[in-house]
């Protein structure tokens, strides 16, 4: 894991880095010191009765420790900035990561595993790095301090330490051994229990159509009981963490009171360098145990961070780094398919699409039928380069979609899926994903284009009503024609409709048909469809049957040449007749 990588987020907040652990060596250094101090008022003081003398080295410790108080609370101050700064930079750069990230990026990780790594993977590692900076600074300042104290103080007491140290080591490096694969196994646990939560909520209105809900409880249990067991299996070892150090702690200090106490009967160590001693015995043993907390939490955070890494390091399959014509901007929308075959898992013997040619000119309204799984939406997705295809190559106005910048090429193609998505918050925001500077007029006229203006002046609050995430609270067409208008304020030079009018009525069809001559004129159309009705007017359809293009031609060329498309037709003219 290259740590150089990481230094960058840390280079902006330097100071506080480096405060958060100077102010918390002034605690500690306070720490060390007032066992001492005590030590001299017992010593001293309490056996000479004099008064002033204990006046003072209280006076001395109450300053002592008000500098203490100062350098913890400044250390946490700190060391909190320095750590929530730290995570927010790294979470700005993994989010931005993955939005460079293409369709086969993103399945590889599963969209459940990305929320966990920004959210739940990055938290672990700004709490150990908040705990570094404080935890263990104090922990390795007060385990030098109080070994240092305790051999200027005793140096025969002090050779106890020297031989429980490395056998707490030992143990404590056990413990770590074995609960690193187990947090590392926790958190591929976190993952697969946030993608059943996210697969269910968006899902939710079908799982309650189906009266699923006890089935997909049962299927949540499952995940939530294996992430418990998961979670048990690791923390079972760090709980071994307080009783291996409990009894450390307690065997040490028998032992130091046991030496201790036949030293002062010796008459060889004051009473009050013993309280002394023993106080920086429970502060090394305390330390240590800290120390034990410090680098368990740290187990899991290296875990975590080997995640946060594997993201950064993905290679992104989909840019234009090596595209030759960044500045190229697409001017006419011609469109050529080039013998293009294509599979979403590369060296699949299985294509998608297979030597798929053919040639729209610019402005030109094609349609694209055929059977549910041929290929349709996958060829159009080839476009605006959603994928890239194994052979062959994609041409608008004559330059391979390859050497297109991905900005210029998708600012280019407007797209309304099969699934239309809408976002949290107003329609009028919604709307500006097509044109972020549109005034209500222009959105209006967007609007009006795709029929949805109607149904907007019926809200009470127009296209300031808010949506819901997804746009639950809008009907499946009325959604429809919110992401054409969508679509059409981009004023893309190709537009591209996937089955985008299934859920509208016909007679609305054809209203948004008829404003598409006048409102993209200029606009290279491709329309995929179930109805023949959508395309019968279109300039040219594209017949598809497995992957293949079986017929290209008018709608009168397809009837008479082309069998599958008069398949097609006839069987939906039957259904009205029956209708």
């Amino acid at each position: 894991m290259e740590v150089k990588r990481y230094l960058k987020y840390v280079r902006p907040y330097w100071k506080y880095f480096l405060l958060g652990p100077v102010l918390m060596i002034v605690e500690v250094a306070g720490d060390v010191l007032l066992p001492s101090l005590m030590a001299k008022i017992i010593n001293v003081g309490a056996v000479e009765h004099d008064i002033p003398y204990i006046l003072r080295m209280g006076l001395i410790m109450l300053l002592l420790t008000l500098c203490m108080i100062a350098g913890g609370v400044g250390s946490a101050w700190f060391s909190v900035k320095a750590s929530i700064s730290f995570a927010a930079d790294l979470r700005s750069d993994i989010f931005r990561k993955v939005q460079q990230f293409s369709f086969k990026n993103i399945d590889t990780f599963s969209t459940g595993s990305l929320v966990t790594r920004l959210t739940n993977d990055i938290t672990q590692v700004q709490n150990v790095i908040m705990a570094g900076l404080r935890l263990l600074v104090r922990t390795v300042g007060m385990l030098t301090g109080a070994v240092i104290m305790a051999f200027i103080m005793n140096r025969e007491l002090a050779t106890i330490v020297l031989i429980v140290i490395p056998l707490l080591a030992l143990a404590i490096g056990t413990i770590i051994k074995t609960a690193f694969p187990r947090f590392e196994a926790m958190q591929r646990k976190i993952d697969a229990l946030n993608s059943r939560i996210q697969e269910t909520l968006t899902n939710v209105r079908i799982i309650k159509s189906f009266v699923r809900s006890d089935y997909e409880e049962e299927k949540f249990a499952a995940s939530n009981e294996d992430l418990k067991e998961s979670g048990l299996r690791a923390f079972k070892v760090v709980i071994l963490n307080m009783p291996v150090m409990t009894l450390a702690m307690n065997v040490t200090t028998l032992s130091v009171v046991w030496v201790g106490g036949r030293q002062i009967l010796a008459g060889s160590m004051p009473v009050g360098d013993l309280t002394a001693f023993t106080t920086h015995i429970v502060q090394v043993l305390m330390s240590l145990m800290m120390l034990a907390m410090v680098l368990l939490q740290s187990s899991r955070a290296v875990a975590s961070l080997k995640r946060i890494t594997e993201v950064l390091d993905t290679r992104i399959d989909l840019t234009d780094e090596t595209a030759g014509r960044k500045d190229a901007v697409i001017a006419r929308g011609e469109i050529e398919f080039r013998n293009v075959s294509f599979s979403y898992y590369k060296g699949s013997r299985e294509k998608v699409l297979s030597d798929i040619s053919f040639r729209i000119g610019a402005g030109e309204t094609v349609g694209v039928v055929g059977a549910t799984g041929c290929g349709k939406s996958s060829m159009v997705q080839l476009i605006p380069r959603l994928y890239d295809v194994d052979e062959g190559s994609v041409l608008i106005d004559g330059i391979d979609v390859r050497e297109y910048s991905l900005r210029h090429l998708r600012d280019s193609v407007g797209m309304v899926l099969q699934k239309n998505v809408l976002f949290s918050g107003s329609i009028a925001e919604n709307l500006r994903w097509g044109d972020a500077d549109a005034d209500m007029e222009t959105l209006a006229k967007a609007a009006q284009a795709a029929q949805a203006a109607g149904f907007i002046r019926s809200f009470p609050e127009g296209y300031e009503t808010e949506l819901s995430q997804g746009g639950v609270n809008v009907s499946g067409g009325q959604k429809q024609r919110l992401c054409i208008a969508r679509a059409l304020l981009k004023r893309p030079k190709i537009l591209i409709l996937d089955d985008s009018t299934s859920a509208v009525d016909t007679a609305t069809e054809a209203e948004i048909r008829k404003s598409f001559s006048t409102a993209l004129k200029d606009t290279t159309k491709i329309i995929i469809a179930q109805r023949i009705s959508s395309v019968v007017e279109a300039d040219q359809i594209i017949v598809m049957d497995e992957g293949r293009i079986v017929g290209i031609g008018t709608h009168e060329e397809m009837l008479v040449g082309c069998p599958a498309y008069r398949e097609i037709y006839e069987s939906q003219m039957d259904k009205e007749v029956t209708a």
